[in-house]
């Protein structure tokens, strides 16, 4: 399996990502849209949509963090990935992205704009690829990584999985 891994990362180019795992950005819109359109929220202009490869290991996870843009994620190869969601009213989710329908896995999720989420792969000694596409673009002004005490004071109902899934 970790040959396979190593494949993958090699032959996309893939780069370690600050909240865990291994990305390249594929795509970025040539078009933009501008900071009066896109709201107080943000902070200068953004592409109209970005999309990456996102690879994951069972021994790697993507830490909590929130973006303000919708985050769609496409199912690719490898074992089911949980997508894990705490959204703006407190209540934790678990999605299953991958291709085993008879388990209620979907090949696609969207997070919807300034939830906390956080990854983790299904299957022991596996790995998941999947795409994320974002829009607006993804910059990394709009990424905040969770702090774990932080996080935990705000949904203390949810420590044990915010503990398993961050890093500081």
């Amino acid at each position: 399996m970790q040959n396979e891994i190593v494949q993958i990362i090699r032959h996309l180019d893939l780069k370690e990502h600050p909240e865990g795992g291994y990305y390249k950005e594929t795509y970025r819109s040539a078009g933009v849209i501008s900071q009066s359109n896109l709201g107080v929220n943000f902070d200068g202009e953004r592409n109209y949509c970005t999309a990456i490869y996102f690879l994951l290991t069972t021994n790697n996870f993507s830490a909590f963090h929130k973006i303000k843009q919708d985050e769609t994620w496409h199912f690719y190869k490898g074992s089911s990935l949980f997508v894990h969601v705490i959204d703006k009213e407190g209540v934790y989710t678990k999605h299953e992205i991958g291709n085993d329908f008879t388990k209620g896995a979907v090949p696609q999720f969207t997070v919807p704009a300034g939830q906390w989420f956080a990854s983790s792969v299904e299957a022991p000694n596996s790995y998941a690829l999947v795409g994320c596409t974002v829009s607006p673009g993804f910059d990394f002004r709009d990424f905040e990584i969770a702090n774990r005490q932080r996080l935990a004071k705000v949904y203390p109902q949810h420590q044990n999985i915010i503990k398993q899934l961050t890093r500081i």
